[in-house]
């Protein structure tokens, strides 16, 4: 039988013998390749956290003791070890199990997570929530290295320093090796200094003497921390206030456990420093683990993608064309937040090394970076996803907005992203980016499109945003290439009765809704809105007279969005129309494919052309 049936529910892995540990973590290793094979999914970060994971379900018990997953995605295996396995046939999927923790899943999930370097912060509350209760229980925090690089967790940090109970922070590294002499030394510290009698003799032989010589006592606080400071690792945690443990190997299982439970009977903060590596136990994962950080479903025998289409994506398009606008502008350059292979930058900074700056997991930094490069005279380009922009909404406002700064937002996975689910739809940024005066907002309509913008935005002096969607670029209307304009539109096809005003990705599926609308008998034309800020009065004062319906499109919320601006505009104008708006609703959107996503939210085109006729006939009436 294999031991991993023997694991139906929260706790069963301590009933697993220890000579057996090896070959469970190989049994998980396989169920994941296999499973994430078929389904797509996060791999190989969750092949580098198998051990880790078994030691925590080992030293923890759940659901009393809570473990909060930074960003989220390595958290497979503790959804296996909590009896979640058969779930993973429908990994990902619209009515299966998430790809990130989840409180509504299940109550070994503490914390919903998908944005990274919230999980100190978080478990610090947990924390503080359990003190302050009166519980007993054990709260852990694991965050990568990578996610290390954001601000927050920095913040986190100086506030747990003034933590006096017990809180366990892993550190899990897997971009580093370990030294031998290091682990050695490591480890003979971390069994003396969290041994119950080290530290019961040190606090009582402190009290003791701060009662009578306090000055001997900070003399030899000094020199010990000088002595440290030479010999212990993790010094900047000590420093902080924080107990250091390690680094330890984070795939030998006994030796983590050992860690853990030294760990908790510390009382304040302590950080274990644990070196994994990312994609182990799959070669190809191995070999290219940024390529299986989120793959889709792929061969197992060569990790090749299952469906190998070479159109290009819209990635794709904004990755040739500023490599083509850096050649004629010497002073464009590019930023990442820690996602240069995701936003398409790796061509860029092939050829331009010089020009292109990853600052890590620093949204906030990023754009206040780019402010900065901008007031030096440089034409900064921040690629980045639509979700992990919201990060740095204050200094879109503060930073580039007030001070008119062009920097240019390069926002990908704009609207419904899909399988990721709540924290990735990117369904909010035409509402708070269009919420901030000077900002230019545009989506365009297909690749060549997003080509004309990427330009024009690089002729303005001030700041601007194209927001564009996942997947392959629409090479539909190439023929319709107007100029771009500030702030106009772009009629595709004009008739009487019915106008769908569309903003960027919805373009296709007005053209759906157009052929639909008129196997009704309904003459429908099409606009392609491409500015949602300043959008075009113009055309909507003509509108207002031409059509007797006038509907607006847009895979981003009610709230701020396209609809309510043209909606407030009409009326402060005191101009009366019917005015139907197709929006996602304002509602976070779970996980799925893109296409039962937009059913479920009723923005495809079946699901429109029902509300247009329902529209009409009220307006009929």
């Amino acid at each position: 039988m294999a031991l991993l049936d023997q694991i139906k529910g929260p706790n069963d892995i301590k009933n697993i013998p220890q000579e057996d540990y090896d070959r469970l973590a190989e049994e998980i290793r396989q169920f994941l390749v296999q499973k994430v094979s078929v389904t797509g999914g996060h791999l190989a970060s969750n092949l580098g956290t198998v051990e880790l994971t078994m030691a925590l379900h080992l030293s923890l018990n759940f659901p009393n003791d809570k473990i909060v997953w930074d960003v989220g995605h390595q958290s497979y295996t503790h959804k296996i070890l909590t009896g979640r396995k058969d779930g993973f046939d429908r990994l990902r999927q619209y009515g299966g199990i998430s790809g990130f923790p989840k409180r509504s899943e299940s109550e070994n999930d503490i914390y919903d997570s998908g944005h990274s370097s919230t999980s100190i912060s978080a478990a610090l509350g947990l924390a503080r929530a359990r003190d302050l209760r009166g519980e007993k229980r054990t709260i852990v925090a694991v965050i990568g290295d990578g996610a290390m690089t954001g601000g927050l967790a920095y913040e986190a940090l100086n506030d747990v320093s003034n933590l006096n109970s017990n809180l366990i922070i892993i550190l899990n590294d897997n971009n580093m090796s370990i030294s031998p002499n290091v682990g050695g030394l490591s480890s003979y510290l971390n069994e003396i200094r969290t041994s119950d009698g080290y530290i019961q003799l040190r606090d009582r032989i402190h009290d003791s003497l701060y009662d009578t010589v306090p000055t001997v006592v900070k003399g030899i606080s000094r020199a010990k921390q000088s002595i440290k400071s030479l010999m212990v690792p993790g010094m900047f945690f000590e420093e902080m206030g924080i107990t250091y443990l390690g680094p330890i190997d984070g795939h030998n299982v006994k030796n983590m456990a050992k860690a853990i439970e030294d760990a908790k009977r510390v009382k304040k903060a302590v950080l274990i420093h644990v070196i994994t590596k990312k994609g182990k136990g799959y070669m190809p994962a191995e070999r290219r683990p940024s390529r299986f950080h989120g793959t889709p479903p792929f061969v197992i025998k060569t990790g090749f993608p299952v469906n190998t289409d070479k159109r290009e994506s819209y990635t794709d398009v904004f990755s040739s064309e500023i490599l083509k606008l850096a050649e004629k502008k010497p002073s464009l350059v590019t930023i990442t937040a820690a996602m240069e292979d995701g936003v398409g930058l790796h061509p860029f900074h092939s050829r331009y090394p010089d020009r292109f700056f990853d600052v890590g997991i620093a949204e906030q930094h990023a754009v206040t970076f780019a402010a900065g490069l901008a007031a030096g005279g440089m034409r900064p380009v921040f690629a980045v996803y639509s979700t992990f922009l919201q990060r740095a909404y204050d200094q879109i406002v503060e930073d580039v907005c007030l001070q008119n700064l062009p920097v240019v937002f390069a926002i990908d996975r704009a609207g419904i992203v899909g399988a990721d689910g709540e924290t990735h739809q990117g369904i909010f940024d035409l509402s708070y980016l269009s919420s901030v005066p000077g900002m230019t907002v545009m989506a365009p309509k297909n690749g060549q499109e997003l080509r004309d913008m990427l330009q024009f935005a690089l002729t303005l002096n001030s700041p601007s945003a194209i927001r564009y969607p996942r997947g392959l670029a629409f090479t539909g209307l190439e023929e319709r290439r107007a100029p771009i304009k500030m702030g106009k539109a772009e009629m595709i096809c004009d008739e009487k009765g019915i106008l769908l005003l569309a903003v960027g990705s919805m373009v296709k599926t007005a053209l759906s809704v157009r052929e639909m609308l008129k196997e009704q008998g309904e003459d429908c034309s099409i606009a392609n809105a491409r500015f949602v800020q300043p959008f075009d009065t113009e055309l909507l004062r003509k509108a207002a007279d031409k059509y007797s319906l006038i509907v607006t499109m847009e895979e981003n919320v009610h709230s701020g969005g396209f609809g309510e601006h043209v909606s407030a505009w009409y009326a402060e104008a005191g101009i009366n129309v019917h005015l139907l708006q197709i929006a996602v609703q304002d509602t976070f959107v779970t996980h799925g494919s893109p296409k039962e996503l937009a059913r479920l939210t009723g923005i495809d085109a079946e699901s429109i052309v029902q509300k247009i006729l329902g529209k009409l006939e009220k307006t009929k009436a």
